[in-house]
């Protein structure tokens, strides 16, 4: 045994062995940089060199959102768990209790209230995490209520989409979302209220095919992968190709499909302006009171499904 190498040089090595965070860098997608993750952070998860645009989860949109990053939260109905009883390569309780265990969420949707701007509005986050955003019953129930909340408060709707569409586990129940949350729509225009939608990366399949391309004013972030069938499977079907980041936002803003692209660090002050021409609301006031801000509330109980 050789006591110098096998003994002394390990003790040294743990000594001054420093312990790095796993998360001290994000590499860029689109650059392969690395990045600082403090820096990233404080740039609402804009890669500052490449201007590539993150996901960001639920809680940190709203808070990005309303004034002082605080808000109420709005409970959401419940509704059966797994009423197939679906299986693929594991079973779909046990997918719903892990996306629940990473994202804290009941499910893809977050709904708060607040105010944006001193406006008092109404705001739904989809968050790409929770199973990949995508709608099923309880999303398509989140997204009535906040409706609802909208008109029952009188603010406008703002939603940030980001899916890549039905949640297949839940079949025709799933896909009777899409006429459900239309309907939703309606309602809210007839009530005369603001419908934003805000298309982040990605937006696609039978989201699109609803409620994310009924809005009032579409806005789009920078990149954002935005359609409802991939580049490959449009291929085959029409047996052409197809131009270069043809589902891109800035490619759908230039051919109509979208009415605005806007950076993250633009859309509040954006909406918040959309908002006050579309109720001409005053600058200086809101359109109507609203509680006062306060921390993020804990979860109420869950209130019964809607018919």
């Amino acid at each position: 045994m050789n006591w110098i190498s096998d003994v002394v040089r390990p003790r040294i090595k743990t000594l001054f062995k420093r312990e790095v965070p796993d998360n001290l860098w994000i590499k860029c997608p689109e650059t392969g940089q690395m990045v600082f993750h403090k820096d990233v952070e404080a740039n609402l998860w804009v890669i500052p060199s490449s201007g590539h645009h993150l996901r960001m989860k639920a809680a940190q949109r709203l808070r990005m959102m309303f004034d002082q990053g605080t808000w109420i939260d709005i409970a959401l109905p419940e509704v059966p768990h797994d009423p197939l009883k679906f299986r693929d390569e594991k079973r779909y309780a046990d997918r719903l209790r892990e996306a629940r265990a990473k994202t804290g969420l009941q499910d893809a949707f977050k709904i708060g209230y607040g105010r944006v701007e001193a406006l008092p509005m109404t705001v739904a986050v989809q968050d790409f995490d929770f199973i990949a955003g995508s709608l099923g019953m309880a999303a398509g129930e989140a997204f009535i209520r906040g409706a609802e909340t909208a008109i029952e408060k009188g603010t406008p709707y703002i939603v940030f989409a980001a899916s890549g569409g039905a949640r297949m586990q839940e079949g025709i129940l799933s896909l009777m979302q899409m006429p459900r949350t239309t309907i939703a729509v309606r309602r809210l225009r007839a009530a005369r209220l603001p419908y934003i939608v805000v298309l982040t990366n990605p937006t696609t399949g039978g989201v699109t095919a609803s409620y994310a391309m009924l809005g009032d004013v579409h806005i789009a972030e920078p990149g954002a992968l935005i359609g409802f069938a991939g580049p490959r499977v449009i291929e085959q079907t029409v047996r052409e190709t197809l131009p270069e980041g043809f589902q891109r936002a800035e490619y759908l803003k230039a051919h109509g499909m979208v009415d605005m692209v806007v950076p993250r660090a633009e859309l509040k002050a954006t909406i918040a302006r959309l908002c006050r021409l579309l109720t001409k609301a005053p600058a200086a006031e809101a359109a109507e009171p609203a509680p006062p801000p306060v921390e993020e509330a804990p979860q109420s109980p869950l209130a019964e499904a809607a018919e």
